[in-house]
Parts: structure tokens; sequence; C-alpha cells
């Protein structure tokens, strides 16, 4: 900012001259300061402003005259106006010396008070209005910096936003295009400047119909929000405009201002969604359309309920556990192997009876669910008639490619002879349908049954087959004592699972004393401890059971997880817990209780 003090210097070698002069000039906003040479006078202006000097003409060493050429020699004290002061006669000769030596006026001794005052208040007033103008002068700079500052940041703001930023006038011509706009829509500023904004082959006709009219409606500070879909470098794009119309109050003109948002990503996701909503619609329809058709075909081929209730569980379990494989690799496609180690790990085939050989395979979601569904009836029919219902049987489940197919065979030998079946069950025919479009054909020789199962499509030979995690091994039923007296709590949510659950505990000898389905009325029942052991969801009303899983722990109380969860979504500090996967089979319901109930704590 500008010094705000006027300075005056007065310079004479006689002290009580400058005194006479100071004592005349006084005043409010007014320093003077006295110099009694013309060297010190040039050593105070190098140091401090002057708006004005008296100077006396005659001094020694170095005169009036001479001081004011040396001032005007000099930068810093060119610019300061001279009153000259002399008792010499005026005369026009002096008059001249001392202008052209830089001198603005004269004031004759001896001084008349008032001309001095008269002319050092033009000075003063001069000096005043200059300290004003530098003051605005510094002021306007100030604002100017802030201003080209804030104009700096809005320009940086704008062309590095997200948002594509974009200013037209009433008649939708382009005045600022900004990168923002440039990057999202690939149109250079230099391309879209000054030119119509349907010129740059961003906004299609609809959307120009629609920004016209939003300029029409000239409202101040009027506000509009919009989608459009559009094009940019990488094709194309769906976006969000946010519109503010501004008019000029001067000119009475509208501007459009436009903030358009690239949402192409939530589009898309959104679209996502609602195929994988469809989807999952779909596949659930799907299940429970195949879940009717195995338990309707299983009652009519089941000659009482305990037949159709082993058939029937284990064919869902089979169907269930194929679901558990393709969720593990997100229902992209599942490992041939993996779905041989599932009914291994199920109890359908023993490791130390069965060879198998072929390259690595990966299975579409739909030929996994019926293959899983073929192997166990492949399985459980060689258990029950075939290799597997003698100790030296074996099984060999061989695959390899044959022109543009898949071809699986399934070997039995070492079991007792073989008869063709006298009627086909549903159990051959799901087996003979196959995987794909083509059917299964099958050979029953005395030494061992052979299937041929050929697969068209839905497969994929690779070096590095998708491999899902191991299938939660399922519990072997083991023979025990009843479990009568066991108290055992159950923490479920769906009732009918409960209600099923119970079922299987109290036809064992168990009671279910309890039944808990939030995790609040859990921790309550956990809290009263009058139970052995529990069974325990891993998600109760979509919240997680870790604070009853520690209740447990801390109450040693043993308990066991029943979920449809895969491992990695059960409670990670509970490793250890042994995990039932639903559909539960009742006969792994009972063996896991009777396990539990001989380590647990009463």
């Amino acid at each position: 900012m500008a010094d705000s003090v006027i300075r005056f210097l007065l310079v004479d070698d006689v002290r009580e001259n400058m005194v006479a002069l100071e004592a005349l000039l006084r005043r409010d906003g007014l320093e003077v300061h006295m110099a009694h040479s013309a060297a010190e006078a040039l050593e105070m202006m190098l140091l401090t402003d002057y708006q004005l000097a008296f100077v006396d003409v005659q001094m020694p060493e170095i005169n009036g005259y001479e001081l004011a050429e040396l001032m005007r020699g000099a930068e810093r004290t060119r610019d300061i106006p001279i009153i000259f002061v002399t008792a010499e006669n005026a005369s026009e000769a002096r008059r001249f010396r001392g202008y052209e030596a830089g001198g603005v006026d004269y004031i004759f001794k001896p001084i008349d008070p008032v001309i001095l005052t008269s002319k050092a208040e033009v000075f003063y007033s001069l000096a005043r209005q200059a300290k004003a103008l530098e003051r605005q002068r510094d002021e306007l700079r100030s604002i100017a910096r802030d201003r080209d500052l804030a104009i700096a940041s809005l320009h940086a703001h704008a062309n590095n936003s997200p948002l594509a930023l974009v200013v037209c006038d009433a008649d939708l011509v382009v005045r600022h295009w900004y990168d923002s706009a440039a990057r999202l829509f690939g149109v250079s500023e230099a391309a879209a400047l000054g030119r119509p904004l349907g010129a740059t082959g961003a906004f299609d006709e609809a959307t120009l119909e629609m920004l016209a009219g939003w300029t029409a409606a000239s409202d101040d500070l009027a506000r509009h929000t919009a989608h459009m879909k559009s094009s940019g470098p990488q094709g194309e794009i769906y976006c969000d405009i946010f519109g503010s119309v501004l008019v000029d109050p001067a000119l009475g003109r509208p501007s459009l201002t436009l903030q358009i948002l690239d949402v192409t990503e939530r589009h898309r996701a959104e679209e996502v969604r609602s195929l994988l909503v469809g989807e999952l619609n779909h596949r659930i329809k799907n299940t429970l359309a195949n879940v009717q058709a195995i338990m309707r075909q299983t009652l009519r081929s089941s000659v009482d309920l305990k037949e159709f209730n082993r058939k029937f569980s284990g064919r869902l379990h089979a169907l269930a556990r194929a679901h558990s494989i393709l969720s593990d690799v997100t229902w992209s496609s599942a490992s041939l192997d993996q779905l041989i180690d599932d009914q291994i790990a199920a109890g359908t085939l023993n490791a130390e009876n069965l060879d198998r050989l072929g390259p690595p395979v990966s299975l579409s979601p739909e030929n996994t669910l019926r293959l899983a569904l073929v192997l166990h009836e492949l399985g459980t029919n060689a258990a029950k008639y075939g290799a597997l219902s003698v100790p030296g049987g074996r099984v060999e489940i061989s695959w390899k490619p044959e022109a543009a197919d898949l071809v699986l065979t399934w070997r039995e030998y070492g079991g007792p002879p073989v008869t063709p079946p006298e009627r086909q069950g549903f159990g051959s025919t799901l087996i003979a349908t196959g995987v794909g479009d083509s059917r299964a054909t099958v050979d029953w020789r005395s030494e061992g049954a052979i299937w041929r199962i050929r697969i068209d499509h839905g497969f994929d030979l690779q070096p590095g087959a998708v491999q899902s995690a191991p299938a939660e091994v399922q519990a072997e039923p083991t023979p025990g004592e009843p479990l009568s007296g066991c108290r055992i709590l159950v923490v479920e949510d769906e009732p009918l699972v409960a209600m099923d659950i119970r079922y299987s505990l109290e036809d064992a000898g168990a009671r279910v004393v309890r039944e808990a389905r939030t995790v609040t009325d859990a921790l309550a029942a956990v809290a009263q401890g009058d139970f052995d052991l529990a069974l325990l969801d891993a998600n109760l009303m979509g919240e997680p059971v870790d604070r009853v899983a520690a209740a447990l722990r801390d109450r040693a109380r043993p308990f066991c997880f029943v979920s449809g969860y895969g491992r990695a979504h059960l409670p990670a500090d509970f490793p250890e817990v042994p995990m039932l996967i639903k559909p539960v089979n009742p006969d792994d319901i009972i063996t896991v209780v009777r396990s539990l109930a001989g380590r647990g704590t009463a």
C-alpha cells in the first residue's frame, strides 16, 4: 500500500529560517523535515519520499540551484517539486535560472505568510491527490491480482474437473469450451469455440431443443437437470447435464453454463444389475423347477418314504454342492476334477477305489449342474448294485476330446456280475439324458457297466482349467448312542429350516430347548445357558453372527455352523468350528451333534 504521510523538506543553512518556515507550514497530516546543507538534503531524499522541497538559494559549498540540478540528475529525486526561497531581488534572469534548474516557483524574503501557505496548500492538495491515486492504484492492482487468481482457479477447476464445463450464449453458440469438455467429447477448444453447440457433434437434436428451451425461459439463476446420450473418443457415453442460466444485468441477455457428468459406468452398472437380477430370477426358477422335477420323479420311483427321503436328499445335496462350486467361481466355469473331488468329499465315491484320467477341462454352469447329478447317480448306483458294492471293485473315470466333443467314460470292474436292469428308473433316465444336447450310452457288460457321455458344447480344454476351492467335507454317518438328554440350541432365521432341524434332532432322541432367529435372541439364549451345544446359522436376518459365536466360545459351549455360505463367508476367528452346508442331510446333523456332545461339557 502507498505511504499516506505527506512530507515537505526545508533546506537552509540557517536553522532559524527553517524553524520560521516550519511554524508557518505546520498542519495535521504534514511532516516537515529539515536539512542544513545540500549534501544532507540529498542524503535525506535518498532515504525518504518528499512531496515538496523548499530550497534556499544562498548556501555555502552547494547553492540551491546546484542542488536542484543534482536532484534532476537522480531517478529518485527528479520528480520532487522545488520552491526556491531567496532574499535576492526578483529578476527575470534569476527566475529563468531557477526554472532552468528545475524549480517550480519562488518565494522572496521577507516571506509573506499568506503567499507561503497558499503555495504550500496547492502542493499539499496535489500530494494528497497523488497519495489517493497511489492507494487506488494499489487497491486496483490487488483487486486485479485477486481477479486473475480467481479466474485462473476457475479455469484450472473447469479444465481439470471430472465435470465437462461448457458456456454458451442465448443462441447456443459456444463461448467457453474447457479442457474437461475436450476430454469427454474428443472435440478440441479450437474446433468448438465460436461455433453453434450442435456443430460439435456432441449433442443430438432433442438435447439441443431442450437446451434452447432452457435459455428461452431466461429466469436468472434458473437451474436445470437432464440426461443425454452422446459419443466420445471411446464410443457411446451417457451423461447427466446440469444447466445454469445467467442473465447479463447490463444487456439483459441470458447465457447457459453446462456441467456435464459422464455416468457411462453407472449406466452400464445399472444395466448389468438389471441383467443380473433377471439372470438370478431365471436361475432360481430353474433351480426350483429342477428340485420339483427331482422330487416328483424320485417319488414316482420310490417304494416307501424312507427310500424317497434317502434318494431325494442325496440328489438335492449333489445339486446344492454343484451350486457351491459355481458360486466359488462366480458362476463362470467349474473344473471337472472339482466335480469328482466333490463326490469324493460327499462320500459318493471313494478315492482309493477310483482311477481318473483326462486333461484339465472346465465346464459351463449348465453342464456343471447336470454332470454333478449324473456323477451322483453313477456313484450311488455303483455303491448299491455295481463295482463299489464290494471291497475289491473299482471305478475308472476318463475323458478325452473326440472331434469337437468331449467324451466322458465311466467304467466299472471288479464288482458283481452285471445284468441289464428290467426297468429304467429315474436315476438311469437322468444319466441317459447326458449333458448338453446329446444322450449317454451304456454297455451292460457282465464284468461291469460302461457309460459313455458325449458333451457337445459348454466345455473348454485348457492347460490352466479353473479350479474352485475344495468342497466342505460332509460328515460321514457313524453309528452311536441315542442323543437322549442332549439339550440343543438352534439358531436359525428360516422357520422351515429350523423346524426340519428340530424334527431330525428329536427323532434321534435330542431335545431342542430353544430356537433363536435374531442375533439379539441368540445372545439372550446363550446368556441363559440352559443347553449343551448349539447349531448356528452363519447369518441372521442379514446380520453376521460373530458376537454369537464369541459368546458360545466364552461359555464353553461347542457349536457347529449351519450355512448356505462357504467357509470364506463365516466368522474368521473360528476356523476350527465344524460346518454343515445347506441343505443339510439329517444324518450329517446327527453325526456332528454326536461328535460335539462327546467332546463338549454339559
